[in-house]
């Protein structure tokens, strides 16, 4: 009768933690919680670099946000730890998921140049001062982000031209409001930053879409002039590429489900 009853109890705390549909119940209510968990993060992301720190985590990597978050959705790991703004997007379309309050970690974003390109770099931070003081950058931030997303879209100044030549950007368009696909099309903020610095500086600006973890060797190799995709500045990128100032800060959050 002991072991039947122990069994009966044990079942009943095994069917606790699960949720109706048998996917397990949320353990993860701050970042104190994330020891042990499996994580999931988008590949070579900072969010992965970030969680790779968290004692005794399990890590899983996606080639896309949206990967990461579909199997949290499915049980098969305990949170995603990724960029805000990418975040409220796929929060906003899932209902079951959310946003834990408390922030992971801060950050700052910038573009990414071929190592030793001086040059570019001082060319683009020249262009975003000006972007800043007119205040062209905090209107296509506006547009893409927050109450009035939507108003205030980009458009190239009349009678721009483009004397010198193509600047290729790198990105992977997998990570909105900052870079998505409409149709064949990368828009968001980054692609509209960019396009603004291009004006700036007459470049014609041509975006690739790439895997987030090809972008550094695509500008070491000369395939693309810049890397521009949320990419933060941590000391193993500054290894193999420069950056430009910070054109925006953002935040590292942690997505789970809900109870």
């Amino acid at each position: 009768m002991k072991k039947i009853l122990s069994t009966i109890a044990a079942l009943a705390i095994s069917v606790c933690t699960l949720c109706s549909c048998g996917i397990p119940a949320n353990e993860v209510f701050s970042v104190d919680d994330l020891k042990g968990k499996t994580i999931g993060v988008q590949l070579g992301t900072t969010g992965d670099i970030y969680a790779t720190d968290v004692e005794d985590a399990k890590i899983e990597r996606y080639s896309a946000g949206a990967d990461a978050v579909q199997a949290l959705k499915q049980g098969k790991i305990d949170c995603v730890i990724i960029d805000d703004q990418p975040a409220q997007v796929f929060v906003e379309k899932n209902k079951k998921l959310t946003i834990l309050e408390e922030e992971f970690a801060v950050e700052q974003y910038a573009i990414a140049v071929k190592k030793g390109n001086t040059e570019l770099v001082d060319k683009i931070n020249g262009a975003l001062k000006e972007l800043e003081a007119d205040g062209t950058l905090a209107s296509i931030k506006a547009n893409w982000i927050g109450e009035n997303a939507g108003k205030t879209p980009y458009v190239t100044p009349e009678g721009t031209q483009y004397p010198n030549g193509k600047l290729i950007m790198a990105t992977n368009a997998e990570f909105p409001p900052y870079e998505s696909l409409q149709g064949d099309k990368v828009v968001g903020l980054d692609a509209d930053m960019m396009k603004a610095v291009c004006d700036k500086l007459g470049y014609e600006l041509e975006i690739v879409n790439m895997e987030f973890n090809s972008i550094i060797t695509s500008i070491e190799s000369g395939k693309a002039d810049v890397g521009v995709a949320g990419m933060t500045v941590t000391e193993d990128r500054l290894k193999n590429v420069d950056f430009t100032d910070p054109y925006t800060t953002a935040t590292q959050v942690i997505i789970v489900r809900k109870d």
